[in-house]
């Protein structure tokens, strides 16, 4: 349960208080973790020594310790040396490492707690239940973040993740799969959505360094009860698929921003091809070419306001006004009438929409 490395850190850090040689060995003779080089040659004498009914013993000039994960034996624990001194060094070194099973034990059990609520696995009585025994509290407001990392993993991201929260035991930073980290973030009373979109800043800037990195952040809605966390899980990872179509240029996206995009994202696509045929007459807006698309996306940007569109693309007003009648007559929609603009810029949506989902399908 506990990685070698921290069973290295650990007993390299005791070695430079106490000076003192440390090995550990699990119960198949395999060493973990040692502070010295010649550690492979007491691999036998543990194998006996996890054997006998000593709980400590002195072999080949070493004090063996036994450490046990509640009456479970874990790992043998070797102090180099015969004398007292050494004697009371491994006995604090083991009680050490059995406190770290014990801490370790207690984060999987709260790690799997929270990824089978995100996932909706528990019943509404075990929720409750378990969150009393693991001194997690129900009433109290939480928001979940989701980043994707779009590299391989080597658990590097998720710990410095960790790290960013480590210190605040009611924060949870676990995974459900290979690509996407998840935070439950508790708030505070006075914490609001301001507080949420800063902590996602100060999560962006532990990957944005990285030349290479794609990471994306979305995160959910605030809710009030541990029962509706994977509520704001869910609407995080919309946020996530949603902010990928039509949010292409935000790192961060919060699913209060998605607007008409989330209702979109939720149309069944034999229902998106029929509007988009009742619409444009079975042509597709994306055939349109680049100096027409240009136009209509500068429209939309300038709020269907023709002198400002004109402007900033460089162009005489009534060359503006020329290409939106020439679009009118291709698509029957007049891009200056309110209600035409609204049902263009929804088919654009949808068409993006469509097209996104094509690629997950291949």
């Amino acid at each position: 349960m506990i990685s070698n490395q921290i069973l290295q850190n650990t007993i390299d850090g005791l070695k430079g208080i106490t000076r003192t040689d440390l090995c550990v060995i699990d119960t198949e003779g395999k060493v973990l973790a040692s502070t010295f080089h010649d550690s492979e040659r007491y691999k036998d004498s543990a194998l006996v020594f996890v054997e006998s009914p000593a709980d400590s013993q002195v072999m080949q000039g070493c004090q063996f310790f036994k450490v046990f994960d509640e009456h479970q034996l874990e790992y043998v624990l070797l102090a180099y040396g015969e004398s007292d001194d050494v004697y009371m060094i491994g006995k604090i070194a083991s009680f050490q490492i059995q406190n770290l099973l014990i801490a370790y034990k207690e984060r999987f059990d709260k790690d799997n707690f929270i990824k089978n609520l995100l996932l909706d696995n528990l019943l509404l009585v075990d929720i409750y239940n378990r969150a009393k025994k693991l001194h997690i509290e129900a009433d109290v407001r939480r928001a979940v973040y989701i980043i994707e990392t779009n590299r391989e993993k080597d658990g590097n991201e998720l710990e410095r993740v960790r790290s960013l929260f480590g210190g605040k035991s009611k924060d949870f930073v676990t995974a459900v799969d290979e690509k996407n980290i998840i935070v439950v973030k508790e708030l505070a009373e006075n914490e609001g959505y301001d507080d949420l979109a800063k902590t996602a800043e100060v999560i962006w800037s532990l990957f944005s360094a990285d030349p290479n990195g794609q990471e994306h952040i979305a995160y959910g809605t605030i809710v009030g009860e541990i029962k509706e966390v994977s509520r704001s899980y869910k609407e995080a990872r919309m946020a996530l698929d949603v902010g990928k179509i039509f949010f292409e240029e935000k790192d961060i996206i919060a699913y209060s921003q998605l607007g008409i995009g989330r209702l979109i994202y939720q149309l069944p696509i034999p229902l998106c091809k029929m509007f988009i045929k009742e619409i444009f007459d079975g042509k597709s807006p994306d055939e349109f070419d680049e100096e027409t698309l240009t136009t209509i996306n500068k429209f939309f940007e300038n709020s269907l306001n023709v002198s400002e569109t004109s402007r900033q693309l460089y162009i005489h007003r009534n060359t503006l006004v020329y290409r939106l009648d020439k679009l009118q007559k291709s698509t029957g929609l007049d891009l200056r009438v309110f209600e035409d603009a609204i049902t263009f810029k929804i088919a654009l949506m949808v068409v993006k929409y469509m097209k996104y989902m094509e690629t997950l399908d291949y």
